[in-house]
């Protein structure tokens, strides 16, 4: 799942993201709208961004858009 995927999931808006990850909201819209992919994220800001998301592996949030990647690739 996307980033996106995984905070509608959870009932978030982009704001609650930000408020309970400390990620700033620019960062999440970026990284939503693919505007700053979130393979150029810090190892810490992809680790926060899973614990607000209860993500047991935040490999989840990487590995997905990477495989999405390879998709739109074919």
């Amino acid at each position: 799942m996307s980033l996106k995927e995984w905070r509608e999931k959870r009932g978030l808006t982009q704001r609650q993201l930000a408020d309970k990850s400390g990620v700033p909201h620019s960062r999440i819209a970026a990284t939503e709208t693919g505007a700053r992919p979130i393979e150029q994220a810090s190892f810490g800001t992809v680790l926060r961004l899973a614990d607000a998301l209860r993500v047991s592996n935040p490999r989840k949030l990487l590995d997905d858009s990477t495989s999405q990647k390879e998709n739109n690739a074919d």
